[in-house]
Order: structure tokens, then C-alpha cells, then sequence
């Protein structure tokens, strides 16, 4: 996974113990906040032991499983028949298989016996470690209990030391107090998103008739909800927008999209052109290319622009295109296309996803002239691109204004007024503006 990545949840064994496992076969399947992936073996073996369960949250470098690995002449490593004076006897061989297998066995009935004892705590949303769930039943800790404890932990999960921290309180007399003072410190501090988490009811009571049909929301749906939610109690959001002429733009796309589709093989779309646009501008405004933490600002080096995708199934998602200032209009493309289609797909990787400092969202896909997005945290921008239209315009010419015919849209610019003041937001779409109205219309691809 990429540096960016820091845990990931598994989400389904598809390999069980004793099962054998070619190189490069998928063993398990994981999920960070928004993308699922594959782990697949790296050598031939055996699955002997796996060390977590579906749902569990395992950060990246901890060990999940042990796969026996054949060696290079399988003939030759399973050849215990062998008379040569230095190797082991039949007997011996066979002791020390027994006394394996007894041990694999033996580890086997522990995560057996782990796995049934956190079993009553698997109703809550929250997650939990394996050794967070075994101490809390070895101490008879309650669902309701450990729901109240306030994590330090990334994503504010609870730790092994929160944990114990509140056993140690429940035995003095104090629990009640510890799991109170937490929880309302937790809600007045929550800036963080967990990976998943239980969604506040509507405040007006919900009227469902028989003839209704209530639908789960997903994993991906629940996580974009309390992402949204966290976002706009976290950001002060204002919104500026400009209206920009882009007739040369949408007659140069026409001119050369043919010839690019032939010789490249892909679509030419509007996109990339805009992408070029907006890594220009944040060049231009560094401090649009920031984030907050707590009370310090945090400046990025690089300009990792975020792409919000549509999914198949009505869902959103946003790939990184990684240092998109550096990418000339071409490169955009390619990448435009190649991010596009793989998230499409479901093929994107864990850490195409992760690392943006700056999200563009195109709502005039959908026909909407313009949109009001919300800040995709850390971030503190994200523009909305409407839908471009045909319009009657003054036209402004030496020898006199005309009425014409032209391509317009409207860019809506969402900023976190905390730190991006009604002069910065709307000095960058403004810039944005003079860049696409002044495009290159002599330029190739």
C-alpha cells in the first residue's frame, strides 16, 4: 500500500486454512475508507494460520498471516525417505510433523476461541482490535461501556492503554465519571472521521408505512455520509462564483478530439484541459494548497489534485492525480482516462485515493449549471464545474457590442473561511477564468 496509507480493514478471507495458494493468487480482501483491494500471495503454499478476522482493522506492516512456502524442488522438500547418513530418520520426521501440526493446531483453537469470545461485541459499529475485545471480556466490560470510551488511537479508536486506563478507573469507583468526562470531551472535539460509523437519526420522527421498503445503506454510503457530516462541522464553508466563456475551448476540443481518439485510442475530454487550469492557479495561490491542524497551517509542496468519479452504483469516489502541475495537457489526459475508467471498474488501488490537497468536482455532468460542494477535509478547497451551455452573450468588439453565441459555465468555489478570507476564493476562480478564456486555441495534444 502507498506511504499515505496507514490501515486498512479486511473484509473477506477468500482463502481458508489448509488451502493451497499459487503466486499471485488473491488470499483476503481489504478496505480502506474508499476502496477495496486484493492481497494476493507473492509465493506457491499452504495457509497455516491466519491472525485476524473479517472486519478487523490491521495497520500496514503487521503480519495477517503464515503461508507454509514450497521450495524451489517440491520433490526434493517432501522427500523424507531419503537415505543419506545426515538426514533424519522416518520417525524422527514424523515427531516433528506431529509436534507442528499440534502447534498450528493449538493457535488455530486460540484465534478459534479469541474470535467466539469478541463475538458479543461484534454488533457494535465502532471497531475494535482483537486485543481491545479480549480484554474487555476478560474484564467483563459491557458493548454499552466500551462504545463510551474516548480512543486516542488513529481515527480516535480505542487503544490498549484506553482500555486498560478504563478498567483501572472502573476498579477505583471513578468509571462513570472517566466514561462521561470522554464522551463529552469527544463530542466537543470530534474533527476526525472514524472509518465507519453509526448515522444520527432524523431529529423529526420517520413515518414508514407497510408498503415502504428500507434499504441498508452501505459501507461506502455510511462512511461518504459521516465524511460529509464531519467536513461541514469542521469547516467554516463559503462560496464564490464566476461565469467563464469557454467557446474556444469547447470549439478546439472539437477541432482535434478525432484525431486524438485515432491516434491515441481514448476520448478527449474536458476534463484534462480544466485539471491543467486549476494546478496553474493553486501555483499561482499556494495557500488555496493547505490544511489545517488545530491552530497551525500546514502548506503543501505538492499540488495533488482530487477527481471526484460517479459510480456505477450512484456512489462517489476521488482518485488523485499526484503532482498534476508537472503534467502537460497530454499526460492530464492519459491520466484523466486512465484514473476514470479503473475507479469505474472497482480497480483502483488503496492509495490512489488518499494524499489530495485540492478537489475538483464536475456536477454539470449530471445538467446542473452549478452546485455548492463541500470541502473534501483535510483539504479547505473544492470547485464545482457546471454544466456548459449555449447562451446569447454581449460581445464586446471595436467597432461595437453584438449579441452571439457562446459556450459558457459557471465554476462554484467552496473554501473553509477559517483560513481562505471572500478575497483569496474569489482571486483564485477569478484566475481560473482569465486562464480559460485565454486558452491556447494554436496549441497541440
Amino acid at each position: 500500500m502507498g506511504e499515505s496509507v496507514a490501515e486498512a480493514t479486511i473484509t473477506s478471507w477468500l482463502k481458508e486454512v489448509g488451502d493451497s495458494i499459487e503466486a499471485d493468487e488473491a488470499v483476503l480482501e481489504i478496505a480502506t475508507d474508499k476502496v477495496d483491494s486484493e492481497v494476493p500471495s507473492e509465493y506457491d503454499g499452504v495457509l497455516v494460520e491466519k491472525f485476524f478476522e473479517v472486519d478487523d482493522v490491521v495497520k500496514v506492516g503487521e503480519t495477517v498471516a503464515i503461508i507454509e512456502v514450497y521450495g524451489d524442488d517440491d520433490d526434493e522438500d517432501l522427500d523424507f525417505e531419503s537415505n543419506t547418513s545426515d538426514e533424519k530418520s522416518n520417525e524422527e520426521v514424523e515427531v516433528e510433523v506431529e509436534v507442528a501440526a499440534a502447534e498450528v493446531e493449538q493457535s488455530l483453537n486460540q484465534a478459534k476461541s479469541t474470535t467466539e469470545t469478541n463475538a458479543s461485541y461484534s454488533d457494535s459499529n465502532r471497531f475494535y482490535s482483537p486485543l481491545v475485545k479480549t480484554i474487555a471480556n476478560k474484564e467483563n466490560i459491557s458493548l454499552e461501556e466500551l462504545d463510551s470510551i474516548k480512543g486516542t488511537g488513529l481515527d480516535e479508536r480505542v487503544t490498549k492503554d484506553d482500555i486498560l486506563a478504563y478498567v483501572q478507573a472502573k476498579k477505583e469507583g471513578t468509571a462513570n465519571a472517566f466514561s462521561q468526562k470522554e464522551v463529552s470531551y469527544k463530542e466537543e472535539t470530534k474533527t476526525a472521521l472514524p472509518q465507519e460509523t453509526s448515522l444520527p437519526k432524523s431529529s423529526a420522527p420517520v413515518s414508514i408505512n407497510t408498503e415502504d421498503e428500507v434499504i441498508e445503506m452501505s459501507r461506502m454510503g455510511k462512511l461518504i455520509s459521516s465524511h460529509m457530516i464531519a467536513s461541514t462541522q469542521t469547516s467554516a464553508h463559503v462560496q464564490s462564483f464566476i461565469e467563464v466563456d469557454v467557446t474556444d475551448i469547447w470549439n478546439w476540443r472539437n477541432k482535434h478530439k478525432n484525431e486524438f481518439l485515432r491516434r491515441e485510442g481514448e476520448k478527449l475530454t474536458f476534463t484534462p484541459i480544466f485539471m491543467e487550469a486549476v494546478a496553474k492557479t493553486i501555483k499561482d495561490f499556494p495557500k488555496i494548497n493547505i490544511s489545517v491542524d488545530g491552530d497551525k497551517i500546514v502548506m503543501k509542496k505538492h499540488i495533488n489534485l482530487g477527481m471526484a468519479a460517479a459510480l456505477p452504483d450512484g456512489n462517489l469516489i476521488v482518485p488523485v492525480i499526484r503532482d498534476a502541475d508537472q503534467l502537460n495537457l497530454l499526460g492530464m489526459a492519459k491520466k484523466v482516462n486512465d484514473l476514470a475508467t479503473r475507479a469505474r471498474e472497482g480497480k483502483l488501488k488503496p492509495d490512489e485515493t488518499q494524499g489530495g490537497t485540492y478537489t475538483v468536482t464536475n456536477v454539470g455532468t449530471f445538467g446542473s449549471v452549478m452546485g455548492t460542494p463541500i470541502i473534501n477535509q483535510p483539504q479547505v478547497g473544492i470547485l464545482a464545474l457546471g454544466a456548459i451551455r449555449k447562451m446569447p452573450s454581449v460581445i464586446e468588439t471595436p467597432q461595437g457590442d453584438f449579441i452571439g453565441i457562446r459556450h459558457k459555465m459557471f465554476l462554484s468555489h467552496s473554501y473553509d473561511h477559517r483560513v481562505v478570507n471572500g478575497a483569496l476564493g474569489g482571486q483564485f476562480i477569478q484566475r481560473m477564468k482569465e486562464y480559460l478564456e485565454n486558452f491556447d486555441t494554436n496549441r497541440g495534444i
